[in-house]
């Protein structure tokens, strides 16, 4: 069984005990979240294709911690000019354990 639910403007295909990072959540570590924008649901033989979401599908999480990405360096340089400068950009995540995915027909 897994699903494919949107979390803060991406996809995710997620199945029961998966962990992973998503945009950062305001959200205590430790705190239930639940997400109902599951745009496609399958257990087993049965396929459900939202539109734009699965009624009734929703998943929900635990918030296990939050981190830092790696951090990305930004470099602009126009030629000729002497301008050159660098800045680097380190996003914030947050990892979630999926508990459950639920559906009601």
């Amino acid at each position: 069984m897994f699903a494919v639910v949107k979390i803060g403007g991406h996809q995710y295909k997620v199945k029961e005990s998966d962990k992973i990072f998503v945009q950062k959540i305001e959200k205590e570590p430790g705190s239930k979240v639940k997400f109902q924008s599951v745009l496609l649901f399958q257990d087993g033989k049965e396929t459900h294709i939202g539109n734009p979401y699965v009624p009734g599908a929703f998943v929900e999480a635990t918030v296990l911690r939050h981190v830092k990405g790696e951090k990305i360096i930004v470099f602009k340089k126009k030629r000729r000019k002497g301008y050159k400068v660098t800045k680097g950009h380190r996003q914030n995540y947050t990892q979630i354990e999926i508990n459950k995915i639920h559906f009601e027909s």
